[in-house]
């Protein structure tokens, strides 16, 4: 008897037109490297090398002693949405309340959330190029579209106004902006954000601002939050941040979003029929991160700038290289344009080929400007010790030397 083949397990067509994260398949690709034997230079994930403050696993430590080991309310607990609230208000000078902050499973699942939450199918979302590389799927995933708006290195990739005017049409719902940039490290300044604030009003838009890399700032440049730019721009603007990136958190997994009240319960009950609540022994580490002694930021601030010098000196330094400035987070994203031309004979004519040989012959793990909307481009995360960088940037030159 012939087998039938069953449709009611196939996948809906939503998830047929997923792409999978590039960041973290590079970055598993490297560990199965590494676990065979092979001495791979890992500078694909954008993850603080430095170990979580001892103060902050205390913390964690006496929530489990104390028995915060149950359900807390989905949206987070008071304490946690205190604490954000308190700590965006003592460093941008904009009062909030704990009621516009929920609590989510890390800055993604908060920016999933704000997607779902606000966006109907068809509606458009500007999204400037290159982004993040979780952008463009988590909005498909709503229904609506990202529009992709590529910016160049020559402007240091960041968005004009009379480009986003332009690019709006009827269907144009939010403007996604990132400040500090993943990928490219670029940071906008109050002026620059101000201009698109201005057309964001004009044109009655939504704005998410994904501010994960807010205190990671360099050169001793402000750190501008965008709601606080225009009288009535928070009515409008919904802050992703979370704990990750500042106080090397990345897996204890809370992230919030920001936003005017109504929309925030929206979120709240959202999160409660996905997730229920985030992590609650996470959630009191996060307290004491946000409360607790802040030296270890700023001495982590201080190591990423000096890494960003080395990074980017040794990078503006190789043939054909170029880079934007960079002025937060911890990535340079540069230009290998001239490294393809050469090596088109070989057949390595993309951004994924040259990283996947990179990988492959000099064991050094990069991600693909292709991932991030900006083919000819590759991202280095420079969040690792400087030996490790040193390393590595020896074999991206003896690579591009080659080519």
């Amino acid at each position: 008897m012939e087998s039938m083949e069953s449709k009611s397990l196939t996948t809906a067509r939503r998830m047929r037109a997923l792409e999978p994260s590039a960041t973290l398949a590079m970055a598993a690709r490297a560990s199965a490297m590494t676990a065979s034997g092979i001495d791979v230079i890992d500078l694909s994930v954008g993850e603080p090398d430095f170990p979580t403050p001892p103060h902050i696993c205390r913390a964690a430590e006496e929530a489990i002693r104390a028995g915060k080991t149950k359900y807390t309310p989905a949206a987070g607990i008071p304490q946690l949405k205190k604490a954000v609230a308190d700590d965006y208000g003592r460093r941008t000078g904009l009062a909030i309340t704990p009621a516009q902050v929920v609590v989510s499973n890390g800055a993604k699942h908060a920016l999933h959330n704000v997607f779902t939450a606000v966006l109907d199918e068809g509606d458009e979302v500007i999204v400037p190029t290159p982004y993040w590389v979780s952008y463009a799927e988590l909005i498909k995933l709503t229904g609506a579209k990202p529009i992709l708006l590529e910016t160049r290195i020559e402007e240091n990739f960041k968005l004009r106004p009379e480009a986003l005017r332009a690019a709006i049409t009827p269907r144009t719902r939010m403007l996604l902006l990132c400040s500090p940039s993943n990928p490219t490290g670029v940071v906008y300044t109050a002026a620059e954000l101000g201009s698109l604030a201005d057309v964001a009003i004009e044109r009655d838009l939504a704005v998410v601002a994904d501010e994960i890399y807010d205190q990671l700032v360099y050169d001793g440049r402000p750190s501008v939050s965008f709601p606080t730019l225009r009288p009535g721009l928070a009515d409008r603007t919904v802050v992703v941040a979370g704990v990750s990136k500042t106080y090397s958190m990345t897996g204890w997994r809370i992230g919030w979003t920001i936003a005017p009240e109504p929309l925030s319960k929206a979120i709240g009950n959202l999160q409660s029929q996905e997730t229920s609540n985030p992590c609650s022994i996470s959630q009191h580490a996060a307290i004491a991160a946000l409360t607790g002694p802040q030296e270890c930021v700023a001495e982590m601030l201080q190591a990423f700038e000096k890494r960003r010098d080395l990074v980017a000196k040794r990078l503006r330094g190789m043939p054909g290289v170029r880079i934007p400035e960079i002025g937060g987070a911890f990535y340079a994203f540069f230009d290998i344009r001239e490294s393809l031309q050469r090596m088109a004979a070989r057949g390595i004519g993309t951004s994924m080929q040259w990283c996947e040989t990179l990988l492959d012959k000099h064991h050094v793990a990069l991600v693909a400007g292709s991932a991030f909307g900006a083919e000819c481009f590759v991202r280095m995360s420079f969040a690792a010790s400087e030996d490790k960088l040193t390393v590595g940037l020896d074999r991206i030159a003896s690579y591009l030397d080659v080519g």
